[in-house]
């Protein structure tokens, strides 16, 4: 009787390990996008177009679609973010859509448990918001399902659902500005470096914004010992924001001379440049 067991389980192990993994038609992806201080990261499949009518046909106009194919698709936050009128508390969500020709809704929903569309257990309650939008023409084929991300700055992104010739876009919003006021108050709090201050400084030079506490910052930098090509050039930058140019082309030209010391062409051509235009602008 053991003898049969025994052959009964190492049957049952070689069928198992026989099993063919085929490949997989809409294959996985994963993609991750930084913004500001933050992450969005999104898990989705990738089916392909093979000659379809795709929106209105293989993907019907007033029905979910889980964005993508096999499970439904993720999308997880690591800090709060802003939709529209929506906020998005940090976490992972599904993401659904529901198109129609004219404009879709596109759902960050609650439940990530749901494999697919969750057609048959979907449940609206468990909606976190829908957010209208309306598609655009895409000028080319887009074969594959696609999703990224464009327009990228500190505090904001669009990401992008692109598809056969219909592309649709959705922006988001993340309070960096906090997030870097935080960070800045506790770094410059706890015996800073040079580096710290210069950080700060080309924060602000980069907003647009405080140029006052930004002098204050990269100054800091240059007194600690940060005689360096980039700290000048960030100086020079503050500077032309203050609207002292005859100023910021000194600190250029100085950023002009450590990086050609050091080599760094495209810092040279980029100082010579700006002494060029602000020059212009003095005369």
């Amino acid at each position: 009787m053991k003898f049969f067991t025994a052959l009964f389980f190492l049957w049952t192990a070689l069928v198992a390990s026989a099993q063919i993994v085929h490949p997989k038609a809409s294959p996985f992806q994963e993609v991750t996008q930084e913004v500001g201080l933050s992450e969005v990261r999104v898990r989705y499949s990738r089916p392909a177009v093979k000659g379809r009518e795709i929106f209105g046909n293989l993907v019907p106009y007033g029905r979910i679609w889980r964005v993508g194919a096999n499970e439904s698709t993720k999308i997880s936050l690591t800090h709060p973010m802003q939709i529209g009128d929506h906020q998005i508390p940090a976490g992972t969500y599904a993401l659904y859509a529901f198109p129609e020709a004219a404009a879709w809704e596109i759902v960050f929903h609650k439940d990530t448990t749901l494999w697919g569309d969750g057609r048959d257990a979907y449940s609206p309650d468990d909606d976190l918001f829908r957010y209208p939008v309306v598609p655009e023409s895409w000028p080319l084929i887009q074969e594959n399902f696609l999703i990224t991300f464009d327009q990228i700055t500190h505090n904001s992104l669009q990401m992008l659902l692109i598809w056969d010739q219909t592309c649709i876009r959705i922006p988001m919003e993340v309070d960096t500005a906090s997030l870097m006021e935080a960070s800045i108050t506790e770094a410059l709090s706890k015996d800073p470096s040079a580096q710290s201050y210069y950080e700060a400084a080309r924060y602000l030079q980069e907003e647009g914004r405080d140029y006052e506490q930004a002098l204050k910052y990269i100054d800091k930098a240059l007194e600690y010992g940060g005689d360096t090509y980039y700290f000048y050039r960030v100086r020079s930058l503050i500077l032309e924001g203050l609207g002292l140019y005859p100023e910021a082309i000194e600190a250029a030209r100085r950023s002009e001379f450590l990086a050609a010391k050091e080599g760094k062409d495209e810092f040279v051509r980029m100082n010579q440049d700006n002494i060029e235009k602000w020059t212009e602008r003095i005369k």
